[in-house]
Formats: C-alpha cells, sequence, structure tokens
C-alpha cells in the first residue's frame, strides 16, 4: 500500500471524572495510565465517549495542541480501544441508567457480547495497539501490515468514498451539471480510494437508542450546524445544549408530520381514512431531509424507504440515520434508481429540489417505474399552489406530462397536488399511438436495476391483465411473489426459508447476549429474498436488505413482502455515512465475491463492513470454513472483537462468526 502521510499520535481518555480531566493538563506515561477509581456519570447519563485530542501537527486541520503532553519525536503511535459498556435503557429515563463506562483491556479474555458487565464499581482501563494513524491508499497488492489496519487521519471521519465532494469536483467538466449528474455515485478508481479505518470523530457518543432518537441525537456525532440554521425555521431539527432536537417539521409540515400524514391520507381517501386505508404501506420519499416524514409513517406500519442526495442539505442523511430511521445517499440525475420496479404505493415529493418538468419529464417516467399500479405521486411543493413568478408554467407542463402518462390528478389542496397512476393500459398505447409518449422496449425483470441510464418512455406491465393486489402489513410478510416463481424458487423453499431464518435469529440473539433495544440500523448485505429480515418483524429495528447487482432480483420479491431494500455492488463503497449500522448480516456473501478481481477482495469488504458499522456494533458472517479463517486471523487487524461458532444449516453444520467492532478513538 502506499502511504502519503504519517502523524503521530498518543491518547486519553474522557469521563466526567476531575481525575480523568487532569490527565490532560501534564504529559502522561501511556504504558502507566489507567484510571482506579469509578467514575461517575450521573450528570452525563448515556455518554459514552472518548474525548479525541489531536497532536500539534494536525493544529491546522482545527484541532488544537497539548503542548508537552505529546512527543513527537519519539515515534511512539498509540490507539486506544474503548469497549464501552452502557447499561440498557430503562422506562422513564432519556438517556440510559447511570452505570459508569467500562473500557476493556486489549486481549482480555472476557466476551466484549456481555452487555452485564457494566457495573457501577467497574474502572476505566487503557487498551493500547500497534495500528498506525497513516493516510493509506489502496494498491493493486493488497497488503494489511503487522502492526494492523491503518487509521485514516481525523479529517476523514466522514469519508464516503463514491460522494467525495473533493473527487467528483475533479469529474466537473465531463459530466451532465444541467441534470445534477455530480450528485449521483462517482466511485474514484482503486488507486485512489482510501485502504485505511475511518476514526470516529472528537467526542463521538454511542448513538441514543430507539425510540428517544426519533427525536434526539447527540450533537458532537453529527457536528454540523448548516441545516439547523437553515431549516431551523421549518422545525427539521434544532440545537438544544449537547444535543439536536428534531421536533418533527418540515418544509411543508413546519406543524408537525403527523398532521400532514392525515391531511395526505384524507385526499387519498375522500376524508374517509388514512393512508393505509388508501392502500400505502410502502413509501419511496424523495429527498427526504432528516426523514421526519418517515419517522411518522412508522405508528402506520408504512415501511419508507428515504433518500436524498449528498447536497448543499449538508449531511442530511447522516441525521436521518443517526434518528435511526431508514434511508441512503442517492439522486435522481441520469441513471435509475437502485430500486425494482412497481414497490412502492406512494413516491412522496415535498420541495424535494427535483426539476419534474425538464427533460421531457424523464424523472416523472423514473416514478412511473416505481410506482405499483394505483399508486400515488405526492407533490408538496410551490407549482401545486402558487400563482406568481414561474410556477403556473411549471404547473401547466406538469399537468400535460402526467395526463400524457395516463396519470388522474385526485385532490388539489392547501400545498400538495396527488396524482394517481390508474392501471390503464389501454390508455398508454392510444397515447402511444398519438406520439404523446413512448413505450419501452421489454425488459427483463430478472434483471437488477443498477446503473441503468434513465429511459425517456413508459413501461409497459408484463404478466397478468390485472395487477395483483398485495395484502396490508403484516401479512405482506408471507406474499409468495410472482417474481420467485420466475427465477425458480418454489413456494415450498420460500416457506423453508422463512422458518429457517427464525430460528436463526434467535440463535444470533443469545450469541451476541445482547437486548433488543441495542440494535436499531440493520443491513442484510446478501438478503437472498428477505427470510432474515422477516425474522426480524417484531423487533425494534428497521433492515436494508441488499441484494448484490451481480445476481438474479430477487429484491422484487422483498418489496412484494412489504420490506425496503437495494441493489448493490460490493466491489463498491455502499451511499451511506460512516457508523451508520448497528448490525451487518453477511450471508455467505464473501463467497460469492470471490473471483470479481480487483475491488472485490476480502479485505476490500471488510473495510467497508468497518466503515459502515458503529462503534460496539455487530458484524454476523456465515460462509464457507476458509473464509471464515482467513476473517479469524483478519479481525484483530481491523480491531474487532471475534467470536466463532458452529450453527445448523437446514442439512449441514456451517461457520458462523459474530464479530464487534471496538470503540476506539485517536489523538
Amino acid at each position: 500500500s502506499k502511504i502519503s502521510s504519517l502523524t503521530r499520535k498518543q491518547i486519553i481518555v474522557h469521563s466526567s471524572s476531575s481525575a480523568l480531566r487532569d490527565l490532560s493538563l501534564r504529559r502522561p506515561e501511556i504504558p502507566k495510565l489507567k484510571c482506579t477509581c469509578p467514575c461517575d456519570f450521573s450528570q452525563f447519563a448515556g455518554y459514552p465517549a472518548p474525548l479525541t485530542l489531536r497532536s500539534r501537527e494536525e493544529k491546522e486541520m482545527g484541532g488544537y495542541a497539548l503542548g508537552s503532553a505529546f512527543d513527537s519525536k519519539s515515534g511512539q503511535m498509540i490507539m486506544v480501544a474503548l469497549l464501552l459498556m452502557v447499561g440498557s435503557f430503562y422506562v422513564g429515563t432519556l438517556f440510559g441508567n447511570n452505570a459508569p463506562i467500562y473500557v476493556s483491556q486489549a486481549g482480555s479474555s472476557s466476551s466484549s457480547f456481555d452487555s452485564s458487565n457494566s457495573s457501577s464499581s467497574s474502572p476505566i482501563r487503557l487498551s493500547t495497539f500497534t495500528n498506525k494513524v497513516s493516510l493509506t491508499y489502496r494498491g493493486k497488492l493488497l497488503l494489511i501490515p503487522e502492526s494492523g489496519m491503518n487509521v485514516c487521519p481525523l479529517r476523514f471521519n466522514e469519508y464516503i468514498p463514491c460522494h467525495d465532494v473533493s473527487y467528483v469536483k475533479e469529474l466537473l467538466r465531463q459530466l451532465h451539471l444541467s441534470r445534477k449528474e455530480e450528485l449521483e455515485r462517482h466511485c474514484p478508481p482503486l488507486e485512489r480510494r482510501l485502504f485505511c479505518l475511518v476514526p470516529p470523530p472528537e467526542d463521538y457518543k454511542i448513538p441514543i437508542r430507539w425510540p428517544l432518537s426519533r427525536d434526539y441525537a447527540w450533537r458532537s456525532n453529527v457536528n454540523h450546524t448548516h441545516l439547523a440554521e437553515v431549516k431551523g425555521g421549518q422545525n427539521w431539527v434544532h440545537e438544544k445544549n449537547q444535543l439536536w432536537w428534531f421536533p418533527g417539521g418540515g418544509t411543508h409540515f413546519k406543524h408537525g408530520a403527523a398532521d400532514y400524514i392525515q391531511r395526505l391520507g384524507n385526499m387519498t381517501t375522500d376524508e374517509t381514512g388514512d393512508l393505509r386505508s388508501a392502500g400505502v404501506f410502502q413509501v419511496l420519499d424523495v429527498g427526504c431531509g432528516v426523514a421526519s416524514f418517515s419517522a411518522y409513517l412508522l405508528p402506520l406500519d408504512i415501511q419508507t424507504m428515504s433518500f436524498a442526495p449528498k447536497d448543499g442539505h449538508e449531511n442530511q442523511i447522516q441525521f436521518a440515520l443517526e434518528r435511526g430511521i431508514g434511508a441512503m445517499i442517492s439522486a435522481l440525475a441520469t441513471k435509475q434508481l437502485p430500486y425494482p420496479s412497481s414497490s412502492f404505493e406512494m413516491v412522496h415529493c415535498s420541495r424535494c429540489r427535483v426539476d419534474w418538468h425538464e427533460n421531457d419529464g424523464i424523472l416523472l417516467k423514473e416514478v412511473n417505474r416505481l410506482l405499483r399500479p394505483n399508486g400515488y405521486f405526492v407533490y408538496s411543493a410551490p407549482p401545486a399552489y402558487r400563482k406568481d413568478k414561474e410556477y403556473p408554467l411549471i404547473w401547466d407542463k406538469l399537468v400535460n406530462l402526467t395526463t400524457a402518462m395516463c396519470w388522474k390528478l385526485i385532490a388539489r389542496k392547501v400545498q400538495t397536488a396527488i396524482w394517481i397512476k390508474e392501471d390503464n393500459q389501454s390508455c398508454l398505447e392510444q397515447n402511444a399511438a398519438l406520439k404523446v409518449i413512448h413505450i419501452c422496449d421489454a425488459v427483463d425483470d430478472t434483471k437488477p436495476s443498477w446503473k441503468t441510464p434513465l429511459s425517456n418512455c413508459m413501461h409497459l406491465r408484463s404478466g397478468p391483465t390485472v395487477a395483483r393486489k398485495l395484502p396490508p402489513r403484516p401479512e405482506r410478510l408471507s406474499v409468495y411473489s410472482d417474481s420467485l416463481s420466475r427465477i425458480g424458487i418454489s413456494k415450498e423453499e420460500f416457506v423453508s426459508d422463512t422458518d429457517f431464518w427464525q430460528e436463526q435469529v434467535l440463535q444470533y440473539w443469545k450469541l451476541m447476549n445482547a437486548s433488543k433495544s441495542e440494535i436499531r440500523n440493520v443491513m442484510d448485505m446478501n438478503a437472498l429474498i428477505g427470510g432474515f429480515a422477516v425474522a426480524l418483524n417484531k423487533f425494534p429495528v428497521w433492515v436494508m436488505n441488499v441484494v448484490p447487482s451481480s445476481m438474479q432480483n430477487t429484491l422484487s420479491a422483498i418489496y412484494d413482502r412489504g420490506l425496503i431494500g437495494a441493489f448493490h455492488d460490493w466491489c463498491e463503497p455502499f451511499s451511506t455515512y460512516p457508523r451508520t449500522y448497528n448490525l451487518l448480516h453477511a450471508n455467505h456473501l464473501f463467497s460469492h465475491y470471490k473471483n470479481h478481481g480487483e475491488g472485490c477482495q476480502l479485505e476490500d469488504i471488510m473495510l467497508e463492513m468497518d466503515r459502515i458499522i458503529r462503534p460496539q456494533g455487530f458484524i454476523i458472517i456465515r460462509d464457507e470454513d476458509s473464509i471464515a479463517s482467513r476473517i479469524l486471523q483478519l479481525a484483530p487487524k481491523f480491531l474487532w472483537e471475534v467470536e466463532s461458532h458452529v450453527l445448523d444449516n437446514k442439512k449441514k453444520t456451517e461457520s458462523m462468526l459474530i464479530c464487534r467492532k471496538k470503540f476506539w478513538a485517536i489523538v
């Protein structure tokens, strides 16, 4: 690997104890540094965080020096692992109990998966590691140092490889800026990709648990004020001391998403019901902001895929995920979204900053692809209600485009317009004959929508002449999809898979020794037909079901089960911020990518796992024995703890690893 720079660091630990604070004022002797007194966290209940202090060498990057506390000539580079065992949240408390943080020693024989290790008398102890802080790029030959994976400098704590602004700036001349192509994924070539562990920011804390996280997040975990400054008046997010507070507002529902959602229900049912009465159980929220719309749909058991680009509304998706709400970075520009056709009963746009009327309505045609028959397009934006400026002209264009697409405007009131995509094939054929629209060529539904250019045409529904109506949730979880029969998965196999994962999930939780409230954001990295997510339905979690783009399209069946997910190629990083998932599940993922070439090696996928998993998050890996053995060797170099187990897999036994990312920090 190529190393472009090297910084030297040392560590201290933050707590509310004055004895520990005093350590920051004098030069510590690191091998002897320890705290033997219990730490009083009564004023910062649930405040598990190392204080990251940067050396003089990083002062120019916004840090501060500790003077003689660091000897830059010593050549010593130290990292501290903080395994923070925080008590469960109790009824009536905001941020958990007052148990102190417990920091385990390196090489401790006790399992890090036992959340009961915390006690009011547990002292803080330090663990030092040999990993170096070094800006390292991926070379053609993958070499992991004996000292362990290098750690990226602190300024890369929000590194998103395929949405790296500095790299995208180099591409601007080749991109269609008028179509906002710069907001799409642009992954750097391998030699430009970082090959080091992404560190947490200063003062990072273990996120607040669900459901309180819906309304509160630690300010230091998303330390950006721009969104609060420009959207505070619309009640997106407000700063409250150490916290971000999300009152549930949005641009078109500043008085609360709940009332807005009820209004949409009234508009879609002629004032007779809510969105469930209108048959809405899966929603795509375009330009979702901090995802309050999605958060307030959850009480209705409506699953929402929320997305927004990484644009001027900085870190909106990071806020959403920090809250424990399903979201990802994406943009409507030149390529299809990574979701299968006919997956949503509603597509929602509230000031989503998408020019639907431009380019002959090509983006509306992408919405049409994603909507199920009789699904709704909700448009809350100035052209729907304002009569000044250019808004009437935009509205007229939208009406002409949607009429040509055989959509019907069913409501227009307050600041919202709603169309329904009627199941009317003959209308499309008639408009095509009049040359007001084009019909797409027949496509293979088993092919994933991944890096597929947008088409300025309308897709005719394949299959039965009448669209199948899906049952509501939770009955929808048991739906055997027609798409499964088309790819050769029988109903018997479907039922067997569902039963299998119900049993496996119970085993997982016993082995992790984790409470249900510890885990909120879950990703199944190779979701197959969604059995793992279905088994988690009664847990307080949401699951991002990922189907690799090099596999058959089983994601359509996952959506037919009332779940959400996306296509992805694990030879590339995922479109999310660092530290966004509590649990990653990788069932035979590594063996699938074993012969996929550069960028898809086991170490590449492990590095991406480390980037997106939260400190103290779990990674469950089921795979071939040779792969499990290799990961067992590498896990300590990634600062993971790992336990090996053997579980029954239908008619055979199978290696299973439970890994847990240590909570470490650099200074």
